[in-house]
This record gives structure tokens, C-alpha cells and sequence, in this order.
């Protein structure tokens, strides 16, 4: 067993799997009596046409910027709940539990990204609460979507070394030769600590004898792909592949290359005012790339393989974890820079 010190940073941070069924920070199935009120909902209330609901672009922000897993119709009724006791003095804020200041943080966040949106809630009614949570989980899903089928295929270019081909080529359009099956995007995938040059282990992992979790970083995380066992935070999530991947999502597919921006309309940086790199989104475009390197065709939570919900909250925990905000303000700012 390797030891504690050459062992990734979120392995001594992290003991087991957070249970997130009883909170806002996951992505699971909707209570029955949500799934009922909802129905009721859209019987009772004139729907309006939703593509242009401000409420969707606010989802995709949120989803691509703060929390890509979440459960929103329960943040937000957890959040009034929460607020109103606050306000009421019933609770102090030292009296909160680590996970519930976590998700009224989250709840506050949705609140300024969406102007006029806690005005709404509080003098809305229960239907218009699940309105609003539909539209936001909406623009959450369709941003999540697009990302992943754009990347899908930019990726496979970030991958191909300069004035060379990929042997044998990857389709672009379909996910079965890549992952463990290709020998490009099975190095970038393998965990830093299985040595890929060992021909056992690569048939192990293109066999799926080995199935490597969510806790276990793959080496298209680092810079140049390649990891320090002496300093497991070296080229952390520094790698050109996240660079072009963040360039790709958020300020437009045009800039990955460094040429002027082709662009027709604003990015979506420019469109949500965002000046600064998020904790949260630099885990989303390592969760996509992760997915797009991978064999899975449908972005999945319950997918076994590419185990993505996982695989996203470790990272932000580790970048949340207090003991190692040194580390994690020195990575913000290359970002930033």
C-alpha cells in the first residue's frame, strides 16, 4: 500500500462516499410528493414557452459555475426554510450543521445569479416554486448536454500531437473506441497510480477486470499528464487539455486556439458577467473531459464506469478542504492569470 504522502491529495482527505440523499447536493429522483405537486402544477398553471425563460439561462450558469449535481426544487424549499428561521432568530448560523451552510451557501448563490428571483419565491406560490426549480434543472441539463456533445468531438482534436494522426483514429461521433480501448485516451484516463506501460494492466482495464472509481485521478489532470508522487499537488488540475476545455465552454471554441474570436454572439462568460474561475467550474470541465475521453455514450450518475457525480464532488471537496486552501488560492490564481 503506497504511503500516505505519495498517495493523490483527496485520498487523505476523503475516507468514504458523502451521503447527499437527505440534502440539495446531488442529483437523484424527485420525492413522490414532488413528482405529484409537480404534475398538478402543470395542470393548474399556463405554462409559457420556456426556451426563453431567463430563469434556463440562469440554470446553465449555475450548473456550469456552482453545481452541476444538485437537486434544486429541495435547495430552494431548504433555502426559504432555512432563511425564514434564520431571519426569524429560531436558528443562529453557528447552530448549522457543515452541510447545510455548504448548501445555503449554494442557495444564496442561485439567488444572485437570478435578479428578482427571491422576490418571486417569497410571495410565489408551491406551484411557482416547482415552475421555477423545472426551468433552473432545465437550463442545468440542456447546458450539461451541449457540453457534452460538443466536447465530444473538439476533444479528439486536443489529443491528436501536432502535424500527426491518431493510430488507429478515433471516431468523432461514436464512444466505443475510446476509453481503455484506445491507446491515447486510456493513458490520459489511467490512474496515477497504475502504470500504463504494463501490458497487464492495460488489457485489465480495456477487459474491465479493472474498473478504477471516482477517487482515483486519472493523468490528463496534470500538466504535461504527468504526476509528482513526491508532491501529489504538482500540476494538479493544471493540464492544457482542462485549459482548452475551459476555453472551449466558457469563452468559445474559437479562443482554444488563441485565434480572434469568430463568435456571433456573447460567451458565456460575458453573457453571466463572470470575471474569475469558480471552484466548482473547474470541476465540471474535468468531469466532461473525463466523459468525453471515455467509452460511455450517455452521461449518466448511475454509470458504474465513469462514476461522474463522484468523481466531481471529490474535486470540489478537495478544493473546498480548509487544510488546503494554500494549495487551492496558488491554483486559482494560475487560472485566473
Amino acid at each position: 500500500m503506497a504511503s500516505k504522502e505519495n498517495q493523490p491529495p483527496q485520498q487523505s482527505a476523503l475516507g468514504k462516499r458523502a451521503n447527499v440523499s437527505t440534502n440539495a447536493l446531488g442529483w437523484g429522483p424527485p420525492q413522490k410528493q414532488y413528482v405529484r405537486s409537480h404534475i398538478l402544477s402543470l395542470i393548474l398553471i399556463p405554462q409559457p414557452r420556456t426556451r426563453t425563460d431567463p430563469l434556463v439561462g440562469h440554470g446553465r450558469h449555475f450548473g456550469r459555475t456552482a453545481r452541476t449535481f444538485c437537486r434544486i426544487h429541495t435547495l430552494i424549499k431548504n433555502g426559504l426554510t432555512r432563511t425564514m428561521q434564520l431571519e426569524l432568530g429560531r436558528v443562529q448560523e453557528e447552530d448549522l450543521a457543515e452541510g447545510e451552510i455548504s448548501e445555503h451557501r449554494l442557495y444564496l448563490a442561485l439567488l444572485a445569479m437570478s435578479p428578482g428571483l427571491e422576490e418571486r419565491l417569497n410571495t410565489g406560490s408551491e406551484q411557482d416554486l416547482h415552475y421555477v426549480a423545472d426551468m433552473i434543472t432545465k437550463g442545468i441539463s440542456s447546458a450539461r448536454s451541449d457540453d457534452t456533445k460538443s466536447l465530444k468531438s473538439a476533444v479528439v482534436d486536443w489529443i491528436t500531437p501536432p502535424n500527426q494522426i491518431l493510430a488507429p483514429p478515433i471516431q468523432r461521433n461514436v464512444k466505443t473506441d475510446r476509453g481503455f480501448h484506445h491507446v491515447r485516451t486510456g493513458e490520459l484516463l489511467c490512474p496515477v497510480n497504475l502504470d500504463w506501460n504494463d501490458e497487464k494492466i492495460r488489457r485489465d482495464l480495456a477487459g474491465g477486470q479493472l474498473v478504477p472509481t471516482g477517487d482515483l485521478w486519472p493523468r490528463f489532470l496534470f500538466r504535461s499528464f504527468v504526476y509528482n508522487h513526491k508532491d501529489p499537488w504538482d500540476g494538479l488540475l493544471r493540464s492544457s487539455l482542462l485549459v482548452k476545455a475551459y476555453k472551449h465552454v466558457f469563452t468559445s471554441p474559437s479562443s482554444v486556439w488563441g485565434s480572434q474570436i469568430k463568435a456571433t454572439r456573447s460567451s458565456n462568460a460575458r453573457l453571466h458577467g463572470m470575471t474569475t474561475v469558480t471552484v466548482p467550474s473547474i470541476a465540471y470541465i474535468a468531469t466532461q473531459v473525463r466523459f468525453a475521453l471515455s467509452s460511455s455514450a450517455t452521461f449518466s450518475r448511475v454509470d458504474g464506469v465513469t462514476d461522474s457525480e463522484y468523481f466531481y464532488n471529490l474535486i470540489i471537496e478537495l478544493l473546498e478542504d480548509e487544510q488546503e486552501q494554500a494549495e487551492v488560492a496558488d491554483l486559482l490564481k494560475w487560472w485566473n492569470r
